[in-house]
């Protein structure tokens, strides 16, 4: 193995990522080149002092800005005009001729015929304004049955949430978390709505009342969520409120069963965080020595090697 390959390699022996002759080619060429011997212990260095690094996250208004401009352009573009024309020309151009025929004339007859009758039909019609959303008491939804919730954003000045779902028509909720009605939307929308961006930007909201048990009951139902970045986004907030022995075995479960790596690692940051504050957790440290020496994961092995070294400072200091 030459210089070369020690500069390129080195990261990936680091991180435990290099095949096993590989690794003892890069090891026996190191113990005999002291160049490469301060290059490797320099790259060991760097990526400590990266690891170290705090990781700025965007603000939340700037995630709820985000998500529902990405939700109102997929709207337009999958349900527009110009998604309607694509997706008929698409099918229009496999069909036989005579079919494709017969469709056209139906379209062609069918827009005639409303061209024809929307005179009438205007008369008939309420007339309203803006996007039929009206406000709405909290306290109406008991006999409501709730379809579908487009938006949920939070407001930072004044702590509340406005919320816009269909029931038997659209309606917006405004109002605190201190409204037992808004909470329990809020935590249904967790465990039972079916887009992810809601139940991710409902746990943004539900992050100032995780000492009320209903919702803490959803964020660790959350953390076994179909999505991983609502699992991730479920972690953010555990990780910002008071735990105790039944929320660490929760964590240590996504720790050893979640399917993401990155969940996983996020899962060992948010139990290390905790322990630093709340004292040793033996169950914890166990599952961490076990994991450090027989998890198939080299990140996994590295992130609970790392947690140890950092609760035992914890527990000297």
């Amino acid at each position: 193995m030459k210089c070369t390959d020690i500069e390129q390699q080195s990261l990936l022996y680091i991180h435990d990522e290099l095949a096993p002759g590989e690794r003892a080619d890069l090891e026996a060429h190191v113990a005999a080149c002291e160049s490469c011997r301060r290059g490797l212990e320099q790259a060991r260095r760097l990526d400590q002092l990266l690891r170290d690094c705090p990781r700025p996250e965007p603000a939340p208004e700037l995630l709820v800005m985000c998500r529902q401009s990405l939700d109102e352009a997929l709207d337009r573009e999958q349900l527009g005009w110009r998604g309607l024309f694509r997706s008929f020309v698409w099918h229009f151009g496999t069909l036989p001729a005579t079919r494709a025929t017969a469709i056209l004339t139906l379209l062609v007859f069918g827009f005639g015929l409303g061209w024809t009758i929307r005179p009438h039909l205007t008369a008939l019609q309420p007339v309203t304004t803006g996007d039929n959303s009206s406000a709405f008491d909290a306290a109406d939804l008991n006999d409501v049955r709730i379809r579908s919730i487009s938006q949920v954003a939070p407001d930072p000045r004044s702590g509340g949430v406005r919320i816009t779902l269909d029931a038997e028509r659209r309606v917006t909720l405004e109002g605190s978390l201190d409204d037992p009605h808004i909470r329990q939307v809020l935590v249904d929308a967790v465990k039972g709505y079916d887009n992810p961006g809601i139940r991710r930007d409902t746990l943004d909201v539900l992050r100032a009342r995780t000492q009320d048990p209903s919702v803490r009951e959803a964020l660790m139902y959350a953390l076994h969520d179909g999505n991983p970045g609502v699992r991730l986004a479920a972690l953010q907030t555990v990780g910002s409120m008071e735990c105790g022995p039944d929320t660490h075995a929760g964590l240590l479960k996504v720790v050893e069963n979640d399917t993401n790596v990155g969940v996983r690692t996020a899962a060992i940051d948010t139990l290390v965080r905790h322990l630093e504050e709340e004292g040793p957790d033996e169950m914890v440290t166990a599952t961490f020595e076990r994991l450090a020496n027989t998890d198939q994961n080299p990140s996994v092995r590295m992130r609970c090697l790392a947690a140890l070294r950092n609760l035992q400072g914890s527990d000297a200091r």
